[in-house]
C-alpha cells in the first residue's frame, strides 16, 4: 500500500520535512498576504485574482510587489515590522 495515501502518512514525516514544511508556509504566508493587500489598496483587481489563484512560493507576489506595485523594500519591510508590532 502507498504509504503517501494511507492514514498514518502524516505521522511518517520526519521532522526534518515538518521543518521544511513549516519554514516554506513562513516565507510565502507573509508575501501572499502583504501583494494581496497591495492589490486590493491599489484596485488591481485582475493581480488580485491571479495572487489568489497562483501559488508559486511567494515570487510572482514578489514579481507583483517590486515591479507591478514598484513598492520599495523599506516600504515592505517597514509594512512586515508594522504587522508584526501590532500582535502582543
Amino acid at each position: 500500500m502507498n504509504t503517501f495515501l494511507s492514514n498514518n502518512s502524516i505521522s511518517d514525516l520526519s521532522t526534518g520535512n515538518i521543518i521544511l514544511i513549516l519554514v516554506i508556509i513562513l516565507w510565502v504566508l507573509p508575501w501572499k498576504i502583504y501583494s494581496l493587500w497591495t492589490a486590493s489598496k491599489n484596485n488591481h483587481k485582475t493581480w488580485f485574482v491571479i495572487l489568489v489563484i497562483v501559488n508559486t512560493f511567494g515570487i510572482l507576489e514578489i514579481i507583483y510587489i517590486f515591479t507591478v506595485a514598484k513598492k520599495k523594500w523599506s516600504e515592505v519591510t517597514g509594512a512586515f515590522l508594522r504587522l508584526m508590532s501590532s500582535k502582543k
